[in-house]
């Protein structure tokens, strides 16, 4: 099927870039000093995914990792929509009227847009506290949409699995179907925390925030080896 194969391929790249895009900007934040003009931006000694010393937008707002992160950020937006598009067209092709349809793109295409946004809006100083809480909130609106939409395309693959076998490595799709379990549990527990004021709880709100990123991204790596390449 021809939307499966749009669907793998496009899935390796949904990974590849943010991936490629967030660890470039901490390297050279870390690393190559001398390219900031504000010597205040560089940050020094960290591995964030571990100790927690620095968050994602901290590494990628400055100049000039935002030409690196805002660009990438966009661009798998644009993929992430075509993404839940292409699944939207492989679960009609399998059953047309299934109950979740609608509710993946909502949440899909609403996580993609959330996404665009909060790139658009990242650096932009603004001393006023409603636009630090419409960052938050427009952040927080990815996460639950693109937790949600991953959620009900799982639930959905797997309530028609046999249909699939001959196209999918079923036991990939249960590794993506326990990950998702993960992502939330793990949004449920931590939210208490993240939700906290100030600097308490700093570092382990970075690490969460690093080790989350992954593991939301880990889903469609997951979705690139779970189609088979050859169709049975």
């Amino acid at each position: 099927m021809d939307k499966i194969k749009r669907a793998k391929s496009i899935s390796i790249w949904i990974f590849v870039i943010p991936f490629l895009a967030v660890n470039s900007c901490l390297i050279i934040i870390t690393q190559f000093h001398s390219l900031f003009p504000n010597q205040e931006d560089v940050i020094m000694g960290v591995f964030p995914y571990f100790d927690g010393g620095t968050s994602i937008s901290r590494t990628a707002r400055p100049y000039p990792t935002w030409l690196i992160f805002k660009p990438a950020m966009i661009f798998t937006s644009f993929l992430l929509i075509k993404y839940w598009y292409y699944n939207k067209d492989i679960i009609i092709s399998f059953n047309k009227n299934h109950k979740h349809l609608k509710k993946i793109i909502f949440f899909g295409v609403g996580s993609a847009l959330a996404l665009i946004i909060h790139s658009i809006f990242l650096g932009i100083k603004f001393d006023n506290d409603l636009y630090k809480l419409f960052r938050r909130v427009i952040m927080l609106t990815f996460i639950i949409f693109e937790i949600t939409a991953q959620a009900y395309l799982v639930a959905t693959l797997y309530s028609f699995k046999n249909k699939l076998s001959k196209y999918i490595n079923v036991n990939i799709l249960k590794l993506k179907l326990i990950l998702v379990s993960l992502l939330i549990v793990t949004a449920i527990i931590c939210v208490p925390i993240i939700s906290l004021p100030g600097d308490k709880f700093k570092f382990l709100k970075h690490a969460l925030e690093w080790d989350y990123f992954l593991g939301v991204i880990s889903f469609y790596l997951l979705t690139f080896f779970m189609w088979k390449k050859k169709i049975n």
